[in-house]
């Protein structure tokens, strides 16, 4: 261009002003509004970081500042799930009250509704079923971070586990085919699980939900949570814990532990700061 070397700089900087402005007008439009309830915006998870290097837990002497150290670093990857599971339910909900007021599901919303029936494990020939919408909401719900932290204290020895450390798994989650895990040290000659190894922490965050939010034994936590919802009372992780008969062999001795994790590190005030 023509001009002195100030005029040129000048207008150098004023396309950068334009494009930056250009840019970040495009990224906030939502161009294609298909219906009164929004297609679900892309899941909170993926602002957490996939794979990191886990602190090294066992090096922090101090108890309590373990403690500390080991809630606050999986407490992002906790809300990025309880984050998703919460617009999933606020989505399912907006679809279902649309139905009960006559209207007609379009293909994006029907396709939500069929991805978030496999996802959760609700099969079904009818998606405008209202049987099937109301289990399916059972299953679309948050879990308490008291209850995610305190099983991943538990389970994982406070992050210092093989289990955790090399694999991610810090809920003791167990897989079947070989190679899909770690093997146990003390496993039984007779037994032929491994303890499964995750690529991330999120993986393993998304796995645990997964598996509470849909396996037969854990209905009984469900019916808990639905219960305090039909009751309008907040859904809190000691409550949960009675669901959980099944995750240990242990049965009433583990949720007792539980508990008593929950109450001692003051986590029932990490629910307080959900919305649930």
């Amino acid at each position: 261009m023509q001009g002195t070397p100030e005029q040129r700089r000048g207008f150098l900087v004023f396309a950068l002003l334009v494009t930056i402005l250009f840019a970040g007008a495009f990224r906030i439009q939502n161009p294609r509004p298909s219906s009164t309830v929004a297609v679900a915006p892309p899941p909170v998870a993926t602002l957490v970081p996939r794979s990191v290097q886990l602190p090294n837990f066992e090096a922090i002497r101090d108890t309590d500042m373990k403690k500390q150290v080991f809630f606050d670093f999986l407490q992002p990857y906790v809300d990025a799930k309880s984050g998703e599971v919460q617009l999933q339910r606020q989505h399912l909900m907006g679809l279902i009250e649309k139905m009960k007021a006559g209207y007609v599901l379009n293909i994006d919303e029907m396709v939500f509704l069929r991805d978030l029936s496999r996802q959760y494990e609700v099969p079904t020939d009818d998606l405008q079923d209202q049987t099937f919408l109301q289990l399916l909401l059972r299953r679309v719900d948050v879990i308490p971070p008291s209850l995610v932290l305190a099983q991943a204290a538990n389970e994982s020895a406070w992050g210092t586990s093989r289990f955790a450390r090399d694999g991610y798994n810090f809920f003791g989650q167990w897989c079947y085919e070989k190679g899909c895990g770690l093997v146990p040290d003390r496993r039984r000659p007779d037994d032929h699980h491994e303890v499964k190894s995750f690529d991330s922490v999120d993986a393993a965050v998304h796995a645990y939900f997964q598996n509470l939010n849909t396996f037969p034994s854990y209905q009984g936590l469900r019916r808990i949570r639905q219960d305090l919802r039909d009751k309008a009372r907040p859904i809190d992780g000691m409550s949960l814990t009675e669901g959980l008969r099944s995750y240990s062999e242990r049965g009433e001795a583990y949720i007792d532990e539980l508990q008593r994790m929950i109450e001692y590190n003051d986590l029932l005030n990490r629910d307080q700061q959900m919305i649930f």
